[in-house]
């Protein structure tokens, strides 16, 4: 990831929820939303075949009321940050037995921002006064996305 990446990552976990990070933090991340994006993947996948597509609609994708909020909140905070173009490098997925739509792939960097904003704000729920998350912080919020997500 570029310098200017870097920052921008920065910049959006101290506006999402006053949290430093480092690179560490940004590898952690990565794969936390890779994962993440695949879980719903995943589902999206199981949802089309159910229903005789071979493609992964938008409307497959399991997107909960709570995520749906924070969607909308990324999208409040990427104007101040503009986080997208880096998320749609993110944005990548295994091969599936199913396709997502390009409509689907669209909503990916969104999606993302909107996982990102959930996970800042879970790190601040869990621990009020945390400024900089440690592995165990991490273990812990993730534990709480797998069960949730």
């Amino acid at each position: 990831m570029t310098v200017t990446g870097v920052s921008k990552f920065e910049r959006f976990f101290r506006a999402a929820a006053s949290l430093d990070v480092d690179k560490n933090d940004l590898k952690r991340y990565g794969d936390f939303v890779d994962a993440k994006l695949y879980d719903l993947l995943v589902i999206g996948q199981a949802s089309a075949k159910a229903n005789g597509r071979d493609t992964i609609e938008p409307w497959d994708l399991p997107i909960t009321k709570g995520l749906q909020e924070s969607i909308h909140r990324f999208r409040r905070l990427d104007e101040e940050v503009e986080l997208s173009p880096i998320l749609e490098q993110l944005a990548t997925h295994p091969l599936l037995d199913r396709t997502p739509t390009p409509e689907t792939e669209e909503r990916y960097p969104e999606i993302i921002g909107g996982i990102s904003v959930a996970l800042a704000e879970t790190f601040k729920t869990l621990y009020p006064d945390l400024k900089n998350p440690q592995t165990s912080h991490w273990d812990q919020v993730t534990a709480v996305f797998d069960l949730l997500l």
